[in-house]
């Protein structure tokens, strides 16, 4: 039997790699670059449209821990990541061209994929994981929203990129939050109280291409467009993507009154994305507000910010533990379509997936993660959220399981929480590997 594997985003090759890696063979279909998405630019596996930054890669942070666990479970695209990082200091963020082409060459060279360059309007094999990301094209989405009674949806962005030689350094100094004076990964652009004062007040006045008053709730708290957090308040932004903590000016000494972090964006330094920046501004409006910042005064754009919606299904209602949709025997959902939110979780939710069809396929039930790891407290969020009030989820240590016994603080909570993930996963990788039907009777 050939399992379909609809779109090549981070979750489908994810859950194609698992697959194959177990004995199957697989379709991995990608309507790209035939057929285009509101989003996505290019044709390769992987593409990505948002930040370059996969956030955290230490213990200390959620993102981290569910990155250690992602590894222990061999996942394909932090072995991409790991080949194309660039300077992030304590965050992992990637070349996104030489990124996507390297998922795109491991997925070529395993020889039980077939990727397939077409468009699927249903389901094409009898078994299929639906992972088409948050923007699948129009027929797919029409055959899976009749049958989910419809989707919920969010809008996203992504934050303008600028030529880092069109960037005044004179202006600008290295440096990265908490990190050593003076040293960083980070090109920090900062502003006077004067000069934040009227680029906040541009900000919140400029035009968008979303229409002011859109629904409440319509935008991912995580990943909200600049302007929108920029209404909620004057000083938002400074306890925001603008916070300048830790970022002392070395020439003069002092903290600036706020600060607009450039983050490398590719592995030859030659482009800078604004950390944080995501936007709904016309192109027009990006150029001219951001461009009060002075160091960004004479800045020459790669790519503008822009804004997209992005569709999901209420989980806790029409997905099984194993993801898989109820009622329709076969078909899985998949990645940010099944109501995680970020590249990391998708992926992740991906290698689930595809370990759990490998188990269908081999006659064993479901086998779920710990719920003390990062992977199983976000399994367990699709399958126990409030329906009513249905939300994407990222990874973070609010989901774990509060630590046994009295911990000191919140950094000793986290690292005792991260600690017993990283136990938990090496579990299940064990339980997983050796064909077991739950973890109850192994452990």
């Amino acid at each position: 039997m050939r399992v379909a594997v609809v779109g090549g985003g981070f979750a489908g090759v994810e859950a194609a790699m698992v697959l194959a890696r177990g004995g199957v063979d697989v379709d991995l279909w990608e309507m790209r670059p035939a057929v285009r998405s509101p989003a996505h630019q290019g044709g390769d596996l992987a593409e990505i449209v948002c930040s370059n930054s996969f956030g955290g890669d230490t213990l200390a942070s959620a993102a981290g821990v569910l990155k250690a666990e992602m590894r222990a479970l061999g996942s394909v695209v932090l072995e991409a990541a790991a080949g194309t990082a660039v300077p992030a200091g304590s965050a992992l963020a990637v070349d996104r061209e030489a990124f996507a082409a390297a998922v795109t060459a491991r997925v070529a060279q395993e020889g039980r994929i077939r990727i397939v360059r077409a468009e699927a309007t249903e389901p094409p094999a009898e078994v299929t994981v639906l992972a088409a990301g948050p923007l699948p094209g129009e027929a797919l989405a029409d055959w899976l929203r009749e049958r989910v009674g419809g989707f919920l949806a969010f809008y996203d962005a992504a934050s303008p990129i600028v030529i880092r030689e069109t960037v005044d350094m004179s202006r600008a100094y290295l440096g990265s939050r908490y990190g050593r004076e003076g040293e960083g990964d980070y090109v920090n652009c900062p502003l006077t109280e004067e000069e934040y004062d009227a680029f906040w007040q541009a900000l919140v006045t400029a035009e968008r291409t979303v229409l002011r008053g859109f629904e409440q709730g319509a935008y991912f708290e995580s990943c909200l467009p600049v302007e929108v957090i920029a209404e909620r308040g004057r000083d938002t932004l400074r306890f925001g993507p603008m916070r300048p903590v830790g970022l002392r000016d070395p020439r003069t000494g002092r903290l600036p009154y706020a600060v607009v972090q450039l983050r490398q964006d590719d592995a030859a330094g030659e482009l800078m994305n604004l950390v944080g920046f995501q936007t709904g501004l016309r192109w027009r409006e990006q150029k001219r507000v951001f461009r009060m910042v002075g160091a960004l005064a004479q800045a020459e754009f790669a790519r503008y910010g822009v804004m997209h919606k992005n569709a999901f299904v209420c989980a806790p209602r029409v997905l099984g533990p194993d993801t898989a949709l109820i009622g329709h025997d076969g078909v899985y959902v998949t990645g940010q379509m099944a109501g995680v939110e970020g590249y990391m979780e998708s992926a992740a939710l991906g290698i689930y997936t595809g370990h759990q069809v490998l188990r269908r396929l081999r006659g064993l039930p479901p086998l779920p993660p710990p719920r003390d790891s990062m992977l199983g407290a976000l399994v367990h969020y699709l399958g126990h959220a409030d329906p009513d009030g249905f939300q994407p989820m990222n990874a973070n240590f609010g989901l774990l399981p509060p630590p046994s016994g009295r911990a000191k603080g919140r950094a000793e909570r986290k690292a005792v929480q991260a600690a017993r993930a990283l136990e938990a996963i090496g579990r299940y990788r064990d339980a997983l590997a050796g064909g077991a039907r739950s973890l109850v009777v192994e452990f």
